[in-house]
C-alpha cells in the first residue's frame, strides 16, 4: 500500500478500536469513506472494506457507500450523493437475484434492470428480512411488484459490471477478516499448552498454519490485482473478479475452518469469536453467487472449446 492507504487504514483501525457510537456517521463524517468513490478509487474502498472485514463490523459500506454509490456515479445520477456521502442516509441496490445488503433498514433502493438504473421508495416494495448463518450482515429480499419507480440513467453493461464490483469489494472483506482470524489463531498455538509445551511447536499445527498463510498471500494478491484491473478498465477485469471470488471465498474458510479446529471446544462457545468468523466466511461465499457459479464463467473464458463439459455446458 501507499502512505496515504496506511494512513487511511490506521485511521478507519483507530476508529473501529473506539467503537464509538453511531459508528457509520463518524466514519462518513472523519473520514469520509463513503465519499471515497469520487475522492479516492476502488483501491481506497478496498482498505477500508478490509478493515471493517477485520472486525466483521456492521455496515453498509458495502452496499452503500460502494455498490449503491458506484452505480448512481456509472450513471451519472449525482443527486443522491451528497446524503450518502454524510453518512445521513443509507442505499440499498438490487442488481441481480440474490438478496439485497442492507436492505431492511435502507432509506433509498436503487434497481437495474438491463443496462438502467431506477429508484423506488421503500414504502411501496415488498423487503422480507432473510434469516442469516452470518447476523453481522442484513439482507432481504425486495419484491417490487408494481412499484413505481424513476429512471436515473443507463450505462452499458451495468448489471454484469456491478457484479465484478460487488465480487470484487466482497474480497476485500473476506481478506481482511481472513487476516484476523489467521492471527488470533496464530497467536493462540502460541500459548496453548499441551504435554508441557505450546501446541504451535508441533509440526503438524506449524504446516498447517504454514497452508494457512500461504491461502492468505494467495487470495490477498487476487483481490488486489481484480481491485487494480476494474480501476483501469482492464479487458481481463470480469476474469480477475471471478477470479478473486472464488479464490477468497475459498481461502477465507479454509482458514475460518482451521481456526475452529485449532482451537478446539473454545471455538464453540458464544463468548469467542471464531464461529463468528466461520459463519461470516460460509455466509460470504454464497454471496453475489456461489464459487462453483463463477468458476464456470472462468471455465466458460479460459478453457478451449470442448473442454468445458464438466462445468455445464461444451461438448
Amino acid at each position: 500500500m501507499t502512505d496515504e492507504q496506511k494512513a487511511l487504514r490506521d485511521s478507519v483501525r483507530g476508529l473501529l478500536a473506539a467503537r464509538p457510537d453511531p459508528l457509520w456517521p463518524r466514519l462518513c463524517k472523519e473520514i469520509g469513506v463513503a465519499a471515497l468513490a469520487v475522492d479516492a478509487t476502488l483501491l481506497e474502498c478496498q482498505v477500508v472494506l478490509a478493515e471493517l472485514g477485520r472486525q466483521l463490523t456492521p455496515s453498509p459500506m458495502l452496499g452503500s457507500a460502494v455498490l449503491a454509490t458506484q452505480a448512481l456515479l456509472k450513471v451519472g445520477a449525482t443527486e443522491l450523493l451528497p446524503s450518502l456521502f454524510a453518512g445521513d442516509r443509507v442505499a440499498a441496490l438490487k442488481f441481480a437475484d440474490f438478496p439485497v445488503l442492507d436492505a431492511p433498514t435502507a432509506d433509498i433502493i436503487l434497481t437495474v434492470t438491463g443496462d438502467t438504473l431506477w429508484e423506488v421508495t421503500p414504502a411501496d416494495v415488498t423487503v422480507r428480512p432473510c434469516d442469516l448463518l452470518d447476523p453481522t450482515r442484513p439482507q432481504a429480499v425486495v419484491h417490487l411488484g408494481d412499484a413505481p419507480a424513476r429512471r436515473l440513467g443507463e450505462a452499458p453493461g451495468l448489471a454484469s459490471w456491478l457484479r465484478d464490483l460487488a465480487c470484487v469489494a466482497l474480497s476485500a472483506e473476506q481478506i481482511g477478516a481472513a487476516s484476523r482470524a489467521f492471527e488470533m489463531t496464530h497467536d493462540y498455538v502460541r500459548q496453548r499448552v499441551q504435554f508441557g509445551r505450546p501446541i504451535g511447536s508441533f509440526q503438524v499445527i506449524q504446516h498447517r498454519l504454514a497452508e494457512a498463510y500461504l491461502r492468505l498471500e494467495a487470495a490477498s494478491t487476487a483481490s488486489w490485482t481484480a481491485a487494480e484491473a476494474l480501476v483501469a478498465d482492464s479487458p481481463d477485469a470480469p476474469t480477475r473478479a471471478a477470479m478473486a471470488k472464488v479464490h477468497c471465498s475459498e481461502s477465507f474458510q479454509a482458514i475460518t475452518a482451521e481456526m475452529v479446529q485449532m482451537h478446539g471446544g473454545l471455538a464453540i462457545t458464544w463468548e469467542h469469536d471464531a464461529h463468528r468468523y466461520l459463519r461470516r466466511a460460509y455466509g460470504d461465499a454464497q454471496l453475489f453467487g456461489a464459487p462453483a457459479t463463477h468458476l464456470d464463467r472462468l471455465a466458460a473464458t479460459l478453457l478451449p472449446y470442448g473442454m468445458i463439459g464438466s462445468h455445464g455446458g461444451g461438448t
